[in-house]
C-alpha cells in the first residue's frame, strides 16, 4: 500500500537525504520525495503497521535532517 504525506524541508539536498533514510527504515518497500511539490509517498511492506512505520521513519529523516518534518 501507498500513502502519501506532506511534508516541510528546505532544499533538494535535504529531501534526497530525507528519501534514502526513509527507505532504510524497516517496513518501508520504497520512498520517493518530491521537492518541488514538498510530498513524500512511502510504500509498505505488506502487513506493516502504517502509523508505527511512519514514526519510525520521521525519527531516521530526523537523525539526517533535523529542521525537516512530515505531517502524518
Amino acid at each position: 500500500m501507498k500513502k502519501t504525506y506532506k511534508i516541510d524541508v528546505d532544499c533538494a539536498n535535504c529531501a534526497n537525504k530525507m528519501e534514502q533514510a526513509a527507505k532504510k527504515t524497516e517496513g518501508v518497500k520504497d520512498a520517493v520525495v518530491n521537492f518541488m511539490t514538498l510530498k513524500m509517498t512511502v510504500e509498505f511492506d505488506e502487513g506493516a503497521d502504517r502509523a508505527e512505520v511512519m514514526e519510525r521513519v520521521r525519527a531516521n529523516c530526523k537523525k539526517v535532517e533535523d529542521d525537516c518534518e512530515i505531517f502524518l
